[in-house]
């Protein structure tokens, strides 16, 4: 009853720092009421309070996540959103599996692993040492990537090109630098993945890949910023017993110029590009029908006078006989020729070049010189 009381005077009284400091001395026989009544402050917590707490709920949207889980999503960035990359890497593995195959003459499985969005300083501080780390430059794109290659294959191949024996994994020599050789040897395999990385996202965009240095330690290869997002792709190999992952970074600000490319959602080997249906296309568009219109002359007049047109009335246009008329299709201008009779029958004579608009697929080209001969 006092506690009520206290509230209720609380409440009526102005806001001044004696109400409020009263108001704190009645708190804690409010809470012992309470406590009382509920049977304790120290409750367990529910699972679902729990889950809701931690962000863990039932649901799948990764909109309404909270709490702990939303704190770690924050920090990713979903590669899905580049559909393209996936084709692309896989398209890699299948030319990796052919190079690398004649390279060391002998059985070489590559597979792909992953393809995860990392931040540049996370990753660089996960990578274990040794390990040998190669920037490359994209020169169309203007930036940088980073090719890594873990200890266990580096040793894997080293044992491989130097005769070791199969069915055996290589030895890890451990406290000492890699040789100028063992890195030669390194950068003609990380030469062989770039080169198969450029004929991946070839039909894509073209793209040179070109080896700026080869390090050890990770500290030298900041090619971005540690907070940036990146895109990293782990190639598993196996030769046989042997091999070890090779892990391919691509920071977003590498791939920002063919973003809108990535964007894109094809299926199949050609990457969306179909010889077949685009020749059909072509086809049927050089056989299409069109309407081709004839424009004499036109002229400019003040609204006025047209309101105050009648049967009857005259209008002067500013051309001759001998003036060239306008082709059109449309709105576009076709090709200029000049008026004339042939037979009995109004004909126009063409006298410009015909005005073709510009496109990038070669099979317009092809069949529109075979058109042009064929007239």
């Amino acid at each position: 009853m006092s506690t009520d009381r206290d509230n209720t005077l609380a409440a009526d009284e102005p806001l001044t720092p004696e109400n409020m400091a009263a108001g704190w001395v009645a708190m804690p026989e409010a809470v012992e009421v309470d406590s009382e009544q509920e049977g304790g402050t120290d409750r367990l917590m529910s699972q679902d309070e729990i889950d809701t707490m931690l962000g863990f709920t039932s649901g799948d949207d990764k909109d309404d996540r909270n709490g702990i889980q939303a704190i770690v999503d924050s920090g990713s960035v979903a590669y899905e959103r580049l559909p393209m990359l996936e084709i692309i890497f896989e398209r890699l593995v299948r030319l990796l599996s052919t190079s690398l195959r004649n390279f060391f003459t002998d059985n070489v499985e590559v597979t792909l692993e992953s393809i995860r969005s990392v931040r540049f300083g996370d990753y660089i501080n996960s990578i274990s040492q040794p390990a040998l780390l190669s920037v490359f430059k994209a020169e169309e794109w203007d930036n940088f990537g980073l090719v890594t290659i873990e200890s266990a294959l580096i040793y894997s191949v080293l044992d491989t090109l130097f005769g070791g024996k199969r069915g055996q994994p290589a030895p890890r020599i451990d406290g000492r630098p890699f040789t100028s050789i063992e890195i030669r040897l390194i950068r003609r395999v990380i030469a062989l993945v770039l080169s198969d990385a450029e004929a991946a996202f070839k039909p894509l965009s073209p793209v040179s890949f070109n080896i700026d240095r080869v390090e050890s330690n990770p500290r030298f290869v900041s090619i971005s910023r540690p907070a940036n997002a990146a895109i990293r792709v782990e190639l598993r190999f196996d030769m046989e017993g042997r091999g070890g992952a090779l892990h391919i970074l691509l920071p977003y600000a590498t791939i920002e110029p063919i973003r809108e490319l990535l964007l894109e959602s094809f299926m199949g080997e050609k990457l969306g590009r179909d010889p077949t249906w685009e020749s059909h296309l072509a086809t049927e568009v050089w056989q299409a029908d069109v309407d081709v219109t004839c424009v004499l002359h036109e002229t400019q007049m003040p609204l006025k006078r047209v309101m105050r047109l009648e049967i009857g009335d005259t209008l002067m246009f500013d051309a001759r006989p001998d003036t060239s008329v306008s082709l059109r299709c449309g709105d576009f201008v076709v090709s200029d020729g000049r008026i004339g009779r042939v037979d009995g029958k109004i004909a126009v004579q063409v006298t410009g070049p015909l005005r073709r608009s510009k496109t990038t697929l070669a099979a317009f080209d092809s069949l529109a010189s075979q058109f042009g001969a064929q007239t």
